[in-house]
This record gives structure tokens, sequence and C-alpha cells, in this order.
């Protein structure tokens, strides 16, 4: 399902796209029940002036400029005051994909080009990839100009939203660094390239979500839930035996696979 659509623009070259989410809710999700009979649980909106309960359809957005006091501003009345320039995602420069620290990354979309789009699409896409770059850009989603990071793949490109300086906290905790041996390093680096594999997301579940859904259908067949055997605690050993066995231990797995 398309979730919106849209135009790149960066000097005289404008690019039609669709922009499609690239990420799904797969969680399981639980309703609040009533504790003594099960019932489920029911938020209602409800007019504080005449009570009346309300739908969505009932609902407008409203701005208070005084005490209760209200300006009923409507999605048609912000999408007036949006020129070309705001609906489309005007790039405003290029950086290495290296140099932006995950935490800025908010929502991810796949952008598809329009028809008329594909040559410039696969221009931008394939000289970012050459460059190893992406294209950092601006557009006004909703009632705020929003930051986007445009990422070339081998396959396509995908748009991320992101986060403004200020909406991202500095790292609070803070610690002292031990200092680390040379052969404690080399250890640790060889650790490293020993588990050192393409990553493959197919290769990932979410194995509680599985265990969540046998504790839930143990619950429906009435059975009793009964807790794993608990683990060994582990023993404190020294680093370096430590990542010794580690290295052992992930040479093996290598083999074995």
């Amino acid at each position: 399902m398309i979730s919106r659509k849209s135009v790149i623009s960066f000097g005289m070259v404008s690019i039609p796209i669709a922009m499609y989410t690239a990420t799904q809710d797969n969680d399981i999700h639980f309703n609040q029940l009533h504790k003594e009979d099960h019932s489920r649980i029911r938020y209602k909106k409800t007019c504080s002036h005449c009570g009346k309960e309300l739908t969505s359809k009932d609902i407008v957005k409203g701005y208070e400029y005084d005490k209760d006091k209200y300006v009923v501003i409507t999605d048609e009345d912000i999408e007036k005051i949006k020129t070309e320039k705001e609906k489309s995602i005007q790039i405003l420069h290029f950086a290495q994909l290296n140099q932006i620290s995950p935490v800025y990354y908010d929502k991810t979309y796949q952008a598809v080009p329009q028809p008329g789009g594909e040559k410039a699409f696969e221009l931008l896409r394939a000289a970012l990839m050459e460059e190893q770059k992406i294209a950092i850009g601006k557009t006004v989603m909703g009632t705020k100009d929003t930051l986007m990071a445009i990422i070339p793949r081998e396959d396509g490109i995908l748009i991320s939203k992101m986060f403004y300086a200020d909406d991202v906290k500095e790292l609070q905790k803070q610690y002292t660094k031990p200092q680390v041996s040379e052969q404690e390093l080399n250890m640790a680096k060889l650790l490293i390239n020993s588990m050192d594999t393409p990553f493959d997301p197919s290769k990932y579940k979410d194995e509680y979500q599985v265990k969540l859904r046998e504790l839930i259908e143990t619950k429906i067949s009435g059975k009793e839930v009964v807790s794993p055997e608990p683990e060994g605690e582990g023993k404190v050993i020294d680093l370096m035996d430590a990542l010794k066995a580690s290295v052992e231990k992930a040479k093996k797995g290598k083999e074995t696979a």
C-alpha cells in the first residue's frame, strides 16, 4: 500500500516516487480485560460540554489560542498552505553513510520510481552507491518539516525519516575506560573476525514471540504453564581465557556449518 507520493528534487532534477512502508508490526498484542469477569475494557471519547459519545468522524483538530477558545484547522487548510517545494523531498546535501549515528534514524520507507522517473531514479541510486554516500533531504510531513536520509541499496532506494539534533538525548551515562593490553585487543579482534559473516536478515527470528505463542496455546488448552529448568550460573573467569574459549567455540561453529 502506497504511504504517499512525492518528488525527489536536487538541482534541476525532479524524480517522481511512491513511498511504501518498509516495516510491519508482527508482535503479539494483548487486550485489557476486567479482572473479575474478563470483559473487554473500552475507552470512549466524549464531549466535555454535552457528554455525547463521539466517533472519529465527529472530531476535528483545534488550536487553543486563548483560554477555552479554539480555532479549527482542517487537513484541507494544511494542504492549501504547502507549496510544491514543501510537498517534494528537497535534497540539501550529500554525506558519507558512516558519518551518521543510527540514533538519528526513525521510520523507513521503500522508494519506487513513478512512470517517467525510472532513469533519473536509477542514476541517483547508482551514483550514490558508487560514491558510498547518502542524500540528506527535507520535506513537510503532516505539520512539520521532516529530515530524511535517502539511502542507496543494490536493489533500490530506502528513505528514512530522521530526528533533529534537539530530539536526540545526549548520552547520559559515561564510564571510565580501563586500559586493555595489546594481547587482549588482538584476541578480541580475532574473536570478531572468527564470527564475521555476511548479514542475512532472514536468519534471525523473534524466538521470544514463538515462546509467547506457545504460552498462549498452553493456556487455551487448559494446561499448566511450566517454567524451564534454570541454567547454571556462569562462572567469572579470566578475560583472556574467556576470549580464547569464545574463539574456539566460534571456529567449531563455522566448521560445523
